[in-house]
């Protein structure tokens, strides 16, 4: 098999199981979380609270990446497929017109977050590493699939729009009006997927770095907001057509 092919099949079977495989990391996590809290341990309690607070709002404005991409993008682009590749039309406008992989560069944003709130510099770099090698490959495989379709159309696009780091003076006006509820219907599952993420971190880290089962009233307070607007965009979404939109 030429590398070519051999490159698109691996980059295939990464972008059908992209959501699982992130998971075979957990013990090199637990690992690094059994090291971190270095900012409470030098300059005390209250600079590793707002060290977490900034890591947050990180991967919070990485949220808001994937909402600005979804909430401009059509029926068809910018979705959550697994089984194979679809792009009913090539999306170039909104972020596509200054980084041909906004979501990419969202869920980037978002493991930033997540590995400065764990403190370790050793795992910051490996998990960048490893976050550039795993979407190398299904970049690959998607821009295989959206070449073949579009032909020159996506050509001339890839010419003039880098593959991640942005270029703002590309951008161009979206061609749809931001649609509010579809991001509300696509993106409710990331949310609480980020307010989780740190909620039981703060949790294993207090565990695996004290040896206490410690959980303040602030945090259950986050992961109780967090799940009560999860469950009701979930039934929004599974029992009712409120956040619907023709088109999107």
């Amino acid at each position: 098999m030429a590398l070519r092919e051999d490159i698109e099949k691996q980059g295939s079977w990464l972008f059908r199981w992209r959501s699982y495989l992130p998971l075979l990391g957990i013990p090199i996590f637990i690992i690094a979380i059994r090291q971190s809290g270095i900012l409470e341990k030098k300059f005390g309690d209250s600079v590793g609270d707002y060290w977490g607070i900034f890591a947050i709002i990180i991967s919070f404005f990485g949220l808001i990446v994937r909402c600005f991409t979804v909430g401009y993008a059509p029926r068809g682009t910018s979705g959550r497929n697994t089984q194979s590749q679809v792009a009913d039309t090539l999306n170039t406008t909104g972020m596509y017109s200054i980084t041909r992989n906004p979501l990419y560069l969202s869920n980037f944003i978002i493991v930033l977050g997540v590995t400065l709130f764990i403190q370790v510099w050793w795992l910051a770099l490996l998990v960048w590493f490893g976050f550039w090698l795993y979407y190398e490959r299904i970049i690959f495989t998607e821009e295989e699939f959206l070449r073949n379709k579009f032909k020159d159309q996506f050509m001339k696009w890839a010419k003039n729009t880098p593959i991640i780091i942005p270029r703002f003076k590309n951008w161009k006006k979206p061609e749809l009006a931001f649609s509010f509820k579809t991001v509300l219907r696509r993106e409710f599952s990331s949310f609480f997927s980020i307010v989780a993420t740190f909620f039981f971190l703060e949790i294993l880290t207090n565990l695996l770095t004290q040896g206490r089962f410690i959980v303040h009233n602030s945090w259950i307070a986050f992961f109780v907001i967090g799940l009560g607007i999860y469950l009701t965009f979930f039934i929004l979404k599974k029992k009712t057509k409120l956040l619907n939109v023709a088109g999107r």
